[in-house]
């Protein structure tokens, strides 16, 4: 996730603090890794230095002033740059989990074990991200299924790989 884009995208709105922004994005996008205040801080110091976020006012407080930020109209266009570009999809051609099967082929370990670990710890995981969809609101049920999504297609690479293993060996054993 682009943390200046995002930040940006929450400034069209209106200006804002750097703690509302923080609060923003925890609320929207940071359930499960909030930003720090000075990964928030430090952003909106490269956007101020980029141009595309203004400085719209300072008001005194009981520490440093605050700072209110305001998008500007290179930072909007940045935004509509950022929404239009598609993600380059993660094909996950070289994981870290088909090198420990490879490498417990080589090594003469078993192979199968490793499988079955990560198939009970995907299995573990799913099971909490299905009770966080069934109580979650609308967004996090989303989030939770495209973890999901992505966890049933490791699933099915698994059980694929299990019953490949012994070509999988002579293969690498060449």
């Amino acid at each position: 996730m682009s943390i200046g884009h995002t930040l940006l995208g929450l400034l069209e709105s209106g200006p804002r603090h750097g703690y509302d922004l923080k609060r923003a994005f925890d609320e929207k996008f940071g359930q499960d890794r909030p930003l720090h205040y000075g990964q928030v801080y430090s952003t909106m110091s490269r956007l101020l230095k980029n141009g595309l976020v203004e400085v719209d006012g300072i008001e005194p407080g009981g520490g440093p002033e605050r700072k209110r930020y305001a998008i500007t109209d290179a930072g909007i266009t940045d935004v509509e740059r950022w929404l239009a570009t598609p993600e380059k999809p993660e094909p996950y051609l070289q994981s870290t989990l088909y090198t420990k099967v490879v490498l417990a082929l080589l090594t003469r370990r078993d192979a199968a074990d490793i499988l079955d670990t990560q198939r009970s710890e995907h299995l573990r995981l799913m099971r909490l991200l299905t009770e966080r969809k069934r109580k979650g609101d609308l967004a996090d049920q989303l989030i939770c299924d495209h973890a999901l999504f992505h966890l049933e297609a490791d699933l099915r690479w698994l059980e694929l790989t299990a019953a490949r293993l012994d070509k999988l060996a002579e293969a690498v054993a060449k």
